[in-house]
């Protein structure tokens, strides 16, 4: 892929598409969705059920789940024709979108919220326990932006999008993209279509994390973007990384089904199986060791046949199975290869002056650095790199069995620390903003009460 070393904006200011629910573009997706098996909601707020995917397996879901209720629900904005790093041109890109909390008279109380991997613009349903008055994501302090990333299928523009040009879904033509030219697609959102003149935090974990640590760097020369908070990321996707994105992807691969990922062009059954054990691999690599013995032990599932000719079921075969099942049940398999390719460009070095290190050396804004302790898949010497590189920054890590998934199950860990923070760079600076907005907005209107009595007594004489 020939990556530009130079950041390219669209060519065109962009519209939005008031439509409440999903109108027609929604419909024409559902169409060509049917290998999946997740339910959304059509323009007249009906559920439409989309066929096929994964059989069920019959389990309930994990209690520690991390996303219970994904849809595709929001806001859409449509952007002008916009150049990719790779030199291709995504034309009239959509963004699905969501707001909380009220933009102030100054524009300058936003604050973006970055999702993980398949996560989506409903930030109330995965860090619903972080929303709210009086927590991390004051909706009455603050304006929260949260939006889907380029490559998905919860309604930002990705393979299972319509192409305007032809009419017909992406399905294989779709380009692969980077993290920055979804942060530059979610800037344009922000700041020219919100109107949102500063934002003054980014927050975001896993490519959350890497997407967050991207509005710094592009949003920093400016001062547009004030102050981050980055978690279970490093500055660069390592081998390791990599690696395991590529063992996934290997799985969707040799499902007879993926048609080297033409599915979708063909109107045929997706590659559930291929997603299924895909997420199976992922769901390892985003817990630990000690909390697979805490959870599971060597319990095994009681009054259930496991099949394939085994005689002993254990409850975390159970468990992969299940969650493998449901994940193919509401993501697209090429939406998730591309995805996955996306989060391994991530590197705030590449085609950067110095590197990594000068690049993240760059970043000026406050920075609260969070790390998972038994986090396997971005282990916390990832996180000691970022402290050590970026100048203003603090480093808190969580002590927490949960492994990579911490960012999302610890919320009442994370909370009173990045509280703390926010409290001193962005919610304190704002409150003092406001009084002395208001106390210049008093004394201007007593020398306005002067001036007009000092005329009407003039007058009199």
């Amino acid at each position: 892929m020939r990556e530009l070393c130079s950041a390219r904006g669209s060519k065109s200011a962009g519209a939005r598409e008031r439509r409440g629910g999903h109108g027609k573009p929604l419909r024409r997706k559902v169409r060509a969705l049917e290998h999946l098996r997740a339910v959304g909601t059509s323009a007249a707020g009906d559920a439409v059920e989309l066929s096929g995917g994964c059989e069920d397996d019959g389990e309930e879901d994990d209690d520690e789940d991390e996303y219970k209720n994904i849809d595709w629900s929001g806001e859409t904005f449509v952007a002008g024709d916009m150049e990719l790093e790779n030199g291709r041109v995504l034309k009239r890109p959509q963004v699905r979108y969501r707001t909380f909390g009220t933009l102030n008279k100054t524009s300058k109380n936003g604050s973006v919220v970055c999702h993980a991997l398949t996560g989506n613009a409903s930030l109330d349903d995965w860090w619903g326990g972080m929303l709210g008055e009086g927590k991390l994501f004051d909706s009455s302090k603050m304006f929260i932006v949260c939006a889907n990333i380029l490559g998905s299928c919860y309604g930002t523009c990705g393979p299972t999008s319509v192409n305007p040009d032809t009419g017909k879904v992406y399905g294989s033509t779709f380009p692969d993209v980077t993290i920055r030219d979804s942060v530059r697609l979610h800037m344009q959102l922000v700041r020219e279509h919100l109107g949102v003149r500063r934002v003054a935090c980014v927050i975001g974990g896993s490519l959350g994390g890497m997407q967050t640590l991207e509005w710094a760097y592009l949003g920093g020369a400016d001062g547009f973007v004030g102050a981050i908070i980055p978690m279970c990321c490093g500055g660069y996707h390592h081998p390791w990384q990599i690696g395991i994105s590529e063992s996934q992807r290997l799985a969707i691969y040799a499902d007879p089904n993926w048609q080297d990922g033409k599915y979708l062009d063909l109107g045929r059954q997706g590659p559930t199986s291929g997603l299924s054990v895909a997420r199976s691999i992922a769901m390892i690599t985003y817990r630990s060791h000690p909390g697979y013995v805490r959870k599971f032990g060597r319990h095994e599932v009681a009054g259930k046949e496991a099949g394939h000719g085994q005689e002993r079921f254990f409850e975390v075969e159970g468990y992969l199975r299940h969650q493998g099942n449901k994940f193919c049940g509401r993501f697209d398999a090429l939406s998730y290869v591309k995805v996955t390719r996306m989060m391994d460009t991530h590197d705030m070095g590449r085609c950067r002056d110095g590197g990594v290190e000068a690049s993240l050396r760059s970043i000026k804004q406050p920075t609260l650095i969070i790390s998972v302790k038994s986090d396997i898949l971005y282990p916390p010497s990832e996180q000691q790199f970022l402290h050590e590189h970026i100048p203003n920054s603090r480093l808190f890590e969580i002590d927490s069995d949960h492994g990579h998934d911490g960012f999302l199950l610890d919320q009442d860990h994370i909370m009173p620390e990045a509280l703390k923070f926010l409290q001193e760079h962005v919610y304190g600076p704002l409150e003092h903003a406001d009084a002395a907005a208001k106390a210049a907005s008093a004394q201007l209107r007593g020398a306005q009460g002067l001036r007009s009595a000092s005329t009407h007594n003039k007058s009199k004489l």
